[in-house]
C-alpha cells in the first residue's frame, strides 16, 4: 500500500476503530490486486461439461459460446471409446533412403470411417512437422509423403472426432521422428518439455460457431502443479490470437467462437510458462489462415446451424445405424389397398357398359338410311327378291307383337311388285324409282335388328317403328292395278 493511501485512511478512520481500519484496509488491497490480474490476463473457461451454456465476451470482436446442440448430443455416443493410437510406419529414429515416406497407423476402440453420403465421420489428424493436419478416415490405405526434404521430420498423429475435435484421452496421441538421408536439429522437439500441437480452425468454414482446439503433451494438470510449486509448468496458459485480438486459456479444452470477419481470418497459438512468457519448443507457436464464408453447405455447416437433427446425421458416429424415415415408407404401400377396395363397387360399370352399347345403336338407326338408296336404284328384280330373306328375320323378335302384322302384308308386296315391276320396266321405267321409295320402311327393321343383342327393350320405343303405317304399300297396289286395267 502506497503511503498516500495510509494518510486518506488514517484521516477517514477514527483512531478508535483499528479493528475496522485493518479490514478496509484488507478489502482495498484485495480490491487493487483484483484489477491487476483483470488488466494483466483474460482466463477463459473452457470446460463446458461442468459449467453451463453460456456467452462469455472475451474481446471486443469474439465472445465464446455453447457448442451446437447436436454436437454435443453425438458427443455423449462417442464417450465410450477411449481410442488407442499407434504409428506403425515410419520407426522411431528410422533413416530412410529416399524422399518419399509411407506412414501407416492403427487404431484400438474407435471405428475409423467416412460416411458416404455426409462426407463425416472419426478420422486421423496426421500432422508432418508443423503443417496443416492431413485427415484420415481409412487405415487399409497407407499414407503417402511425398516430396521431403532431407534431414529430421516428426510425425504427430490423434484421434478426432467427426466435427474435428480431438480425443484426450490417454493414449489417443502418438508421435514419432524420423529422418531423411541424415539427421538435422529441425522438426526436433525436446520430448522433456511441453509441447502444443495446433488442430483447429483450418481451411474454410461455412457457419459460427467455429471450433478452437489443441492437443497437449508433457503439460502437467493444473491440480497437480500446484503440489509441485517449483515446476516452471504447473501454471502454464495457452494465448490464443484471433485478427489482431488476444486472449487466454487455463484448460485444455475445445472453444467455440464467435465474432470471425466473413473472408480472411488468421489464427496463432502459443504456449506460456508460469511467467506467461512462450515457451521455447518445435512446434509450440503455430499460426494458421483460414477462410471464413458464411452460408455454407456442406455438411459441418448446417449441423452448426442447426439445419440437421442428430438422428439425421447420427450415421457420423454409428457405422451401422440406419435413418428411421425407413418405416414411413412401408406404410405408404398400405394405404395403396384401401384405395384399390374404394373403386371395388363397379357393379355401376357395367351399367354405363349398357347405356354405352345402346348409345351406339342410335347412330346404327341412321345408317341404314344410306343403305336402302343404293338398293333401292337398282330397280331389278334380283335386288328385290332377297329382301324376303330379310324380312323373316324380324318376325322372330318376340319384343314386339304388332311388327310382324306389319311386316305380313309386306311379304305379299314384293312378289306383286315383282310381277308389276316387269310390266313397268316394259310400259315406263321412270315410274319404277317412284314405286320403290316406299320400300324403305321394310329394310329398317331389318337393320334394327341386328345391332339389338341385348339392349332391344330400350330400342323398342323409338319412334321408328312408327314410319310402317305410312308405308303406301296398298296404295301402290291400287296404284298398279288401275294401272293394269288402263292397260
Amino acid at each position: 500500500m502506497n503511503s498516500w493511501q495510509k494518510r486518506v485512511l488514517e484521516k477517514l478512520l477514527p483512531e478508535k476503530l483499528p479493528i475496522f481500519r485493518w479490514v478496509m484496509t484488507l478489502v482495498l488491497v484485495l480490491s487493487l490486486t483484483s484489477c491487476g490480474d483483470k488488466v494483466s490476463s483474460q482466463e477463459v473457461s473452457t470446460d463446458y461439461r461442468e459449467n453451463p451454456p453460456q456467452i462469455s465476451q472475451i474481446s471486443k470482436q469474439f465472445s465464446e459460446v455453447s457448442p451446437p446442440s447436436v454436437i454435443q448430443e453425438l458427443r455423449t455416443i462417442l464417450e465410450v471409446y477411449q481410442p488407442q493410437v499407434t504409428i506403425v510406419t515410419p520407426r522411431s529414429d528410422e533413416i530412410l533412403q529416399d524422399n518419399k515416406a509411407t506412414a501407416s497407423f492403427q487404431v484400438k476402440d474407435l471405428p475409423i470411417f467416412k460416411d458416404s453420403q455426409l462426407q463425416l465421420g472419426p478420422h486421423l489428424h496426421v500432422i508432418l512437422d508443423n503443417q496443416p493436419y492431413i485427415p484420415v478416415y481409412d487405415l487399409n490405405q497407407p499414407l503417402v509423403l511425398p516430396d521431403l526434404s532431407p534431414g529430421t521430420h516428426t510425425l504427430r498423429v490423434f484421434a478426432s472426432r467427426p466435427w474435428h475435435e480431438s480425443f484426450k484421452n490417454e493414449g489417443a496421441y502418438a508421435q514419432t521422428t524420423f529422418h531423411v538421408f541424415t539427421k538435422t536439429d529441425d522438426n526436433n522437439p525436446d520430448i522433456k518439455l511441453p509441447l502444443l500441437t495446433y488442430s483447429r480452425p483450418q481451411s474454410s468454414y461455412g457457419a459460427e460457431p467455429i471450433l478452437l482446439d489443441f492437443y497437449l503433451t508433457n503439460a502437467p494438470l493444473h491440480l497437480v502443479g500446484k503440489e509441485n510449486p517449483n515446476d516452471e509448468f504447473s501454471d502454464w496458459r495457452i494465448r490464443s490470437t484471433i485478427n489482431g485480438e488476444s486472449f487466454i486459456f487455463d484448460r485444455w479444452q475445445a472453444v467455440y467462437l464467435k465474432g470471425f470477419k466473413p473472408g480472411k481470418n488468421w489464427v496463432k497459438l502459443e504456449f506460456l510458462d508460469n511467467q506467461g512468457n512462450s515457451l521455447k519448443n518445435a512446434f509450440n507457436t503455430t499460426v494458421r489462415l483460414i477462410d471464413y464464408q458464411p452460408k455454407g453447405k456442406d455438411t459441418l455447416s448446417r449441423i452448426v446451424r442447426g439445419e440437421l437433427t442428430a438422428d439425421e446425421v447420427r450415421s457420423i458416429v454409428d457405422p451401422n445405424y440406419r435413418l428411421t424415415p425407413t418405416p414411413s415408407v412401408e406404410k405408404t404401400p398400405e394405404i395403396q389397398p384401401k384405395l384399390e377396395k374404394q373403386p371395388i363397387p363397379e357393379t355401376e360399370i357395367p351399367k354405363e357398359s349398357k347405356t354405352e352399347l345402346t348409345k351406339p345403336e342410335q347412330p346404327k338407326l341412321e345408317v341404314p338410311t344410306a343403305v336402302p338408296s343404293p338398293t333401292l336404284s337398282p330397280t331389278s328384280p334380283e335386288i328385290i327378291t332377297p329382301t324376303p330373306e330379310l324380312q323373316p328375320e324380324v318376325t322372330p323378335t318376340p319384343e314386339s307383337t304388332p311388327l310382324p302384322k306389319k311386316i305380313a302384308p309386306q311379304t305379299t308386296k314384293p312378289k306383286l311388285d315383282g310381277f308389276f315391276n316387269r310390266r313397268a320396266g316394259k310400259v315406263s321405267t321412270p315410274q319404277a324409282p317412284v314405286e320403290t321409295s316406299p320400300s324403305l320402311p321394310p329394310i329398317l327393321p331389318e337393320i334394327i335388328e341386328s345391332p339389338a343383342p341385348e339392349p332391344q327393350p330400350e330400342v323398342i320405343p323409338t319412334p321408328e317403328s312408327t314410319p310402317l303405317p305410312k308405308i303406301s304399300a296398298p296404295e301402290a297396289e291400287k296404284a298398279e292395278l288401275t294401272k293394269d286395267t288402263q292397260l
